[in-house]
């Protein structure tokens, strides 16, 4: 028989259950999305060739996060894709985990 996981099925696993850790603020107050911005991270990072250039900037709203998502230059082509289908492909992706918080998600790829 095979075996039933790898590692890369852990790490996904962890993400999801991300969001059950209450991410808090310096202020005490909870932060909405954590579950979608913990995977938009490890997405970006995981294709970035230079993922410590990987920036996420969040601007929260009552139940919806809008994510500016900040890369090394000689990224955007690998996030946009080709068509975009890349970038739609991550939007989905974030926007199923941010439904698991109960929020809305929107991610805008910037360039810097």
């Amino acid at each position: 028989m095979s075996e039933v996981g790898n590692a890369e099925d852990v790490q996904a696993d962890d993400l999801w259950d991300a969001g059950d850790e209450h991410e808090d603020d310096m202020a005490g107050n909870r932060l909405t999305g954590a579950t979608a911005r913990a995977v938009l991270t490890y997405l970006a990072k995981s294709i970035s060739s230079e993922p410590d250039a990987v920036v996420i900037e969040a601007e929260e709203r009552a139940k919806s996060v809008r994510f500016r998502l900040h890369v090394a230059p000689e990224d955007m082509g690998r996030v946009i894709g080709r068509r975009g289908r890349v970038a739609q492909a991550i939007r989905a992706i974030v926007a199923a985990a941010g439904a698991r918080d109960g929020v809305t998600t929107n991610v805008d790829v910037v360039d810097q």
